[in-house]
C-alpha cells in the first residue's frame, strides 16, 4: 500500500487530504502538523469570505481554481450543512483616476464568467449601501460569507472517519528524499513514498531541504478594527475599495462576519515574525532572515511608500479611520474597536517580485505548495483537484 503524507492541517492540506481519499480510498494517508489542532493560522484569521475571482488575471491558476473551488465549496457545505450566505459586495470607486482599474476588473469579471456582476452609478451605490459614498462602483453578487475554522472542522471529521492519521504537535525539521522520503520532526520520523507540502507560512523551509525553491516567503499582518455594536447598520454587507493593481492587498475594506459584527481592514505591514500576531510580537531570527533577503529589500526599495503609510496606518487609529472615511464618511474614530489579525504567507523571488499567483513546485516524489494566499480558502478544493492530477505512482 502506499504512503502519502501531507505537511500541514490547513485548508488545502485537508482539502487535499479529502480529494486524495476520494480517489484513492484505500491509500495510507497522514497529516502532520505542527500545531495542537487544525487551520491554526492563515485558515483560522481569514477574513472568511467566499471570493468570486473577479480580480484574478483571465486564464491564471488563481482565476480558475477560485472559479471552480467556489462552486465545490458551496456544494460541499450544502452537503453538509455548513452556514454560509452569498451576500454580494461592492467595489467602489472615490476618485476619478481610479475608474480606469475599476473598468478593467469589470472586465476580468466578465472574462472570468462572472455574469451578473453589474456597474453602479453613485445613486446606484447608496441603493445598496446607504451610506457608502462613490463616483461609480461594482456589485458582485457571487461574493459570500462563511466561516473556514467550521468547513476545517467538517474536513478533520470526515477524514478521522476515513482513517487518515493525524499527527499533531509535530514540527517538521527535515526530509531527505532518497527512494522514499523520511520526514524527520522534533519527536520522530515517518515514512512517505509521497509528500505533498502545504506548510504555508513555512513552505519555503520545507521546499528548501529538498531542492532551491527560488523563493521565500515573507510574513505580512493585516490588521483589524471592528464596527462598535451600535455604528454596524453603516454597512449591511461587504464594501471594497478599488485596489492598486500593483500591491497584492485589496486596501481597507468592510467585511460582515458570518460570527456577528462588521470588520474593518485589514492595514498590510510586515510583520516581525511568520506567526506576529501582535505588534510586539518579534521573532528575532525571522524578521532578520526577513531584513536580509534580496528579493525583500528589492520590494522594500519599490514600495517605500506604500509601506510606510501603511506602518504609520498601523500605529495611528486617526489615519486608519480617514482611509475608512473615504468608502464611509460618517465613521468616527470612536465607532472602531480593535479587532483581530491575520498574516499572509507572501512568497518573494529573488528579483523583488511579489509572486502574485499561486506556486505549485514538483520535486520528484514531493509536491510543494510555494504560495497559497488569497482566494486559496476558496479555491482549497479545486487546489487539492490540481495537486492529486500532478500525482504519478511508479
Amino acid at each position: 500500500m502506499k504512503k502519502l503524507a501531507i505537511i500541514g492541517a490547513g485548508i488545502v492540506g485537508l482539502a487535499t487530504a479529502y480529494k486524495l481519499k476520494k480517489k484513492y480510498p484505500n491509500i495510507n494517508l497522514s497529516i502532520i502538523e505542527k500545531e495542537a489542532g487544525v487551520s491554526k493560522h492563515q485558515t483560522g484569521h481569514n477574513s472568511g469570505v467566499i471570493h468570486s475571482g473577479i480580480y484574478y488575471q483571465p486564464g491564471s491558476l488563481k482565476a480558475k481554481n477560485c472559479i471552480n473551488g467556489y462552486r465545490q465549496l458551496l456544494d460541499f457545505c450544502d452537503t453538509n450543512h455548513i452556514a454560509y450566505d452569498i451576500c454580494g459586495k461592492l467595489i467602489v470607486a472615490t476618485d476619478k483616476k481610479e475608474l480606469p482599474i475599476l473598468e478593467n476588473i469589470y472586465k476580468n469579471g466578465i472574462k472570468n464568467g462572472l455574469a451578473d456582476i453589474k456597474k453602479l452609478s453613485s445613486d446606484e451605490i447608496l441603493e445598496y449601501e446607504p451610506h457608502v459614498k462613490g463616483i461609480q462602483g461594482i456589485l458582485v453578487p457571487q461574493t459570500g460569507i462563511i466561516d473556514y475554522k467550521q468547513v476545517s472542522k467538517k474536513l478533520y471529521d470526515i477524514l478521522k472517519n476515513q482513517d487518515v492519521n493525524f499527527y499533531f504537535n509535530e514540527k517538521v525539521i527535515d526530509l531527505e528524499q532518497k527512494q522514499n522520503i523520511s520526514i524527520i520532526t522534533e519527536k520522530t520520523t515517518y515514512q512517505a513514498d509521497l509528500v505533498i507540502n502545504c506548510a504555508g507560512l513555512y513552505s519555503d523551509k520545507i521546499a528548501n531541504r529538498t531542492t532551491k525553491a527560488g523563493y521565500k516567503i515573507v510574513p505580512f499582518r493585516g490588521e483589524y478594527y471592528k464596527l462598535k455594536a451600535e455604528k454596524s447598520f453603516l454597512i449591511k454587507n461587504l464594501v471594497y475599495p478599488v485596489p492598486n493593481p500593483e500591491f497584492p492587498f485589496l486596501g481597507v475594506h468592510f467585511t460582515r462576519k458570518m460570527t456577528g459584527g462588521i470588520e474593518a481592514g485589514p492595514n498590510a505591514v510586515l510583520a516581525f515574525g511568520r506567526e506576529s500576531y501582535r505588534k510586539n510580537q518579534i521573532n528575532w531570527s525571522e524578521l532578520f532572515e526577513t531584513l536580509t533577503y534580496t528579493g525583500f529589500l528589492k520590494v522594500a526599495k519599490k514600495y517605500w511608500q506604500t509601506g510606510s503609510y501603511e506602518m504609520y496606518r498601523s500605529f495611528s487609529k486617526s489615519a486608519f479611520t480617514k482611509a475608512l472615511q473615504r468608502l464611509v464618511p460618517e465613521i468616527k474614530k470612536d465607532d472602531l474597536e480593535t479587532g483581530g489579525s491575520g498574516i499572509r504567507a507572501q512568497a518573494i523571488d529573488k528579483k523583488g517580485n511579489l509572486i502574485d499567483d499561486f506556486l505549485i513546485l514538483k520535486d520528484k516524489n514531493i509536491i510543494h505548495v510555494g504560495n497559497a494566499p488569497s482566494p486559496a480558502a476558496t479555491a482549497s478544493l479545486s487546489i487539492a483537484d490540481y495537486l492529486v492530477e500532478q500525482i504519478i505512482w511508479k
